[in-house]
């Protein structure tokens, strides 16, 4: 079923972003185009490259008045030690949402249950907090 057309509930989480955690809701996506990128786990092969690869884009997004959020069931401590282990995602700016409880992941449809991981899934949500684009990939394969 698609989510197009559809606003986000209301959500809280905290996320990982350049050495502090910070609390990420709804309201922090409003007013903004929002990329919402999910992912399976940190540590990784597939993963850092699709997270390097929107890092090196981050500029022109935020010129459009965009944010990128990346997501994973990850808590925002292991996103923490990831971005310590390596130089290429210690350099990410956006925020690393952390979903351990797999909130999220229901909500956007892309929690594989028995994995306990989300499926590759990219949501663009516009300034009102409509999802106005999805593309969802099985874990294999990278973006």
């Amino acid at each position: 079923m698609s989510l197009i057309g559809q606003t986000i509930d209301d959500f809280k989480v905290t996320a990982y972003q350049q050495g502090e955690y910070k609390d990420i809701t709804k309201q922090s996506l409003l007013g903004k185009w929002s990329i919402v990128f999910f992912y399976p786990a940190d540590f990784s092969f597939v993963c850092p490259t699709e997270l390097e690869a929107l890092q090196s884009l981050h500029d022109q997004f935020k010129a459009a008045n965009a944010e990128v959020y990346s997501v994973s069931e990850d808590t925002e401590f292991v996103h923490q030690a990831w971005a310590s282990a390596s130089p290429k995602i210690g350099q990410i700016e956006y925020p690393m949402l952390a979903d351990p409880a797999g909130k999220l992941a229901r909500m956007f449809g892309v929690l594989d249950e028995s994995a306990g991981q989300a499926l590759r899934g990219a949501f663009i949500i516009d300034p009102d907090g409509v999802i106005q684009s999805e593309t969802i990939n099985n874990m294999g394969i990278g973006r």
